[in-house]
């Protein structure tokens, strides 16, 4: 039976499914990636062995060496692909289910930042224990597209 795994931008505006194995699931540490997610690393997964479908909207593209396109929503800014050569990699938490595709290596490690191996040992909090300090989360509503396929976005009345 062939996986399908589904996924898209923060807003709705692009959507994707892939079909067939997701193997290559990364972490890039890479200054580069580091500044396209904005992030300490880049997580990443190669979709060369299965096949992606652009199910909503088009991704916008930057170019950010000469071997690599950088594809993201040009709505809410998410990032989504890493295209290069060798093919196109997918943004794990653009994936509606991230879980499905944890990292099995990473790349870039000679510009990983030294206190990323030691996050697991920093506190924790749950989103809400902190509603005292941030009273405007007791009553958020998000407006983020849901971890699923829709007709149509953005349903009803929302911005």
């Amino acid at each position: 039976m062939t996986q399908i795994h589904t996924g898209g931008c923060q807003c709705g505006a692009v959507r994707f499914r892939v079909s067939g194995d997701l193997k290559d699931s990364s972490i890039c540490h890479c200054r580069m990636c580091q500044k396209a997610f904005g992030a300490f690393y880049a997580p990443l997964v190669s979709t060369r062995d299965a096949e992606l479908q652009w199910t909503r909207g088009s991704v916008k593209h930057f170019r950010s060496s000469n071997h690599v396109l950088r594809g993201f929503c040009e709505n809410c800014g998410t990032p989504l692909t890493y295209e290069a050569a060798d093919g196109i990699a997918i943004a794990t938490g653009a994936f509606d289910d991230p879980a499905a595709v944890p990292p099995i290596i990473q790349f870039g490690v000679e510009r990983k930042l030294p206190f990323v191996d030691h996050l697991h040992e920093l506190p924790v909090r749950q989103t809400m224990d902190d509603v005292e300090a941030a009273p405007f989360l007791a009553d958020i509503i998000s407006y983020q597209h849901p971890d699923h396929d829709t007709e149509a976005w953005p349903e009803g009345d929302r911005p």
